[in-house]
């Protein structure tokens, strides 16, 4: 497609549904959604839906903090979904979603609420052509805007059901306890409503073409956005937002690795300080120098740093901060867990050290922090990693599928 040359979805409106969710990597997905999109030609028209109570679209002044964390929405249109604190008092929602959530039942809270989340009046009568939906609780809104009967896209972010059943290992639930089984019987029946389903990496993808034999399905790699390569600088960073996976493998480095590798400075970014802390409160403050906290821009931490670290030991489904890594063609030390999902033999990228035990990720650390070369612009943008990247997770590269698969499902509408 030349500059000039109208995109394929030109003139079309898209309805791209998200949670209001900031500062993890839901986030950086659909911002890499959006920006295809726009690329291909079509109005998009993103659609923040909250879980919490009284969030109202008409409360304008309850999403002064989410719309300040996300300026990069503001740069279009952009509009708000959400329940009233009315929603949550109805005898309904308290026999039927709170109850079964006090026993740990994650999906049908989620779904719940999103069931009961009020939309503006214009948004209401709006005509899409197509809605792009994240994750599988908030169908019932994707399934109410494509009222005209647009076709329904479902970015399914890994397989929900695992994370859910993760989340409720450290809760104090009622018995009986809500399983597995049950949560994923709830996220199944909700996919079935989607008329493609797009998964972000490859084992969810084999997994849910087993369980959902009946649907079309497609490995559908993120776009996330680009990053620097350079200038550099004399920074190791370790970047990771507030989920019990990255707090997780963050203690798990500050334990066990850290120390073993003589307590080189590094400098770990994002709000899973605030995780940490919860969790282990002693191990916060001993480490508490290395917090950066929450920062503005990702893209910069890595602009200035020489060396990237991945410990990961936990989670389900694709790492976007290991996507985001790979895009600024750092040096990585990583643990194999970090490129699940990936299609990759990332222990044969040149810039990569692999290191699943402790021992050995601190030995890799110690040497690398002895080494105070900084990687070059050029280095950086030919390395292993960064070709990986913008041949699977570049924004072009997922504007490409995205035109794949989008006209066929329209001009079946039609």
């Amino acid at each position: 497609m030349s500059e000039n040359e109208p995109g394929p979805l030109a003139g079309r409106d898209v309805a791209l549904v998200h949670p209001a969710w900031h500062s993890c990597g839901t986030y950086r997905v659909v911002l890499g959604q959006i920006a295809a999109y726009r690329a291909l030609g079509a109005r998009v028209a993103p659609i923040a839906v909250s879980d919490l109570p009284g969030f109202a679209p008409d409360r304008a002044w309850r999403w002064r903090c989410f719309v300040a964390a996300t300026p990069e929405l503001s740069q279009g249109e952009r509009w708000f979904a959400g329940p009233s604190f009315c929603a949550y008092l109805a005898p309904r929602f308290l026999r039927e979603v709170l109850w079964p959530y006090l026993h740990g039942d994650q999906a049908i809270i989620r779904a719940g609420i999103a069931e009961r989340a009020r939309f503006s009046s214009k948004l209401t009568t709006r005509r899409f052509d197509l809605v792009h939906c994240n994750h599988f609780f908030l169908m019932p809104v994707a399934q109410r805007l494509a009222h005209a009967g647009a076709p329904i896209l479902l970015d399914t972010h890994d397989l929900q059901a695992r994370q859910f059943a993760l989340m409720n290992e450290r809760a104090f639930l009622l018995s009986p306890r809500v399983g597995y089984d049950e949560m994923l019987a709830r996220e199944l029946e909700l996919m079935r409503g989607a008329d493609l389903l797009l998964h972000l990496n490859a084992e969810e993808y084999e997994d849910f073409r087993a369980l959902l034999p009946e649907k079309r399905h497609a490995l559908h790699y993120p776009g996330a956005p680009d990053a620097p390569l350079g200038p550099g600088g004399a920074d190791i960073v370790l970047v990771a937002s507030n989920n019990s996976a990255n707090v997780e493998s963050v203690i798990w480095f500050l334990r066990e690795v850290l120390g073993r590798a003589g307590a080189p400075s590094v400098k770990i970014v994002g709000n899973v300080d605030a995780g940490v802390k919860a969790r282990e409160p002693a191990l916060y403050q001993s480490a508490r120098s290395c917090f950066v906290g929450r920062v503005e821009d990702p893209a910069a931490v890595y602009a200035a740093a020489r060396l990237a670290l991945l410990p990961t030991i936990s989670g389900h489904g694709l790492s976007i901060k290991t996507v985001e890594a790979m895009a600024s063609g750092l040096p990585m030390i990583a643990t194999a867990h970090a490129f699940r999902g990936m299609r990759a033999d990332a222990a044969g990228f040149a810039n990569v050290v692999i290191a699943d035990r402790a021992e050995d990720f601190a030995a890799a650390l110690r040497a690398a922090a002895s080494d105070s070369r900084i990687p070059s612009q050029e280095e950086r943008a030919a390395s292993a990693t960064r070709r990986f990247y913008e041949e699977n997770f570049s924004l072009s590269s997922y504007a490409r599928r995205l035109a794949a698969l989008v006209p066929p499902l329209l001009h079946e509408r039609a």
